[in-house]
């Protein structure tokens, strides 16, 4: 589903593989794998590609939402870091009005190198282990059961700083990148 989209993206602003990939920092071959389906991006790349595209992250994964959408374990749509950690399992469909995603990060790991931030509010419960939030200078450490809620334009991370990996979820409304 997301290469399709990427693909109509490209065409609709009449990019070649070869202009897209110059202006996100990727090989072509990368970018007709992704299109492909034979590869899944990064999320660092999929964030390049909105900015390319003008959209939001939750642009890139937009469709045609049920009024009822059920995911399971396995099943769901992924985000990886560009080192292919699993970051991110897609909850929610892409209806731009809200993004929940379940988090894994393992000791020692970060969701991105280093805070940013985005027009959003977010929303973050930690399910196993321990978490730590950097968020406009300051640093929250959250256990098992606890969250914490906070505008997302305030440059902002998850690292794991627990001796396990942990596990959370992610709420964000409106989905930006």
């Amino acid at each position: 589903m997301l290469g399709n989209r990427i693909r109509d993206l490209r065409k609709e602003r009449g990019l070649t593989l070869r202009q897209l990939a110059a202006r996100i920092e990727v090989t072509p071959g990368l970018l007709s794998q992704i299109e492909n389906g034979a590869t899944d991006p990064s999320l660092t790349t999929i964030r390049k590609l909105a900015g390319a595209f003008g959209t939001s992250l939750a642009e890139m994964f937009s469709d045609d939402a049920p009024a009822v959408h059920v995911t399971r374990p396995g099943h769901r749509p992924q985000l990886r870091r560009s080192n292919g950690h699993l970051l991110y399992d897609r909850l929610t469909p892409g209806r731009g009005d809200l993004e929940v995603l379940l988090g894994q990060l393992a000791p020692g790991e970060a969701t991105c190198d280093e805070p940013w931030g985005h027009a959003s509010t977010e929303c973050a419960l930690v399910l196993e282990g321990t978490i730590t939030v950097e968020v406009g200078g300051g640093t929250y450490t959250l256990d098992k059961g606890e969250s914490v809620t906070f505008d997302s334009r305030l440059p902002h991370r998850y690292v794991n700083t627990g001796n396990r990996p942990a596990e959370f979820v992610v709420s964000v409304t409106p989905p930006n990148p």
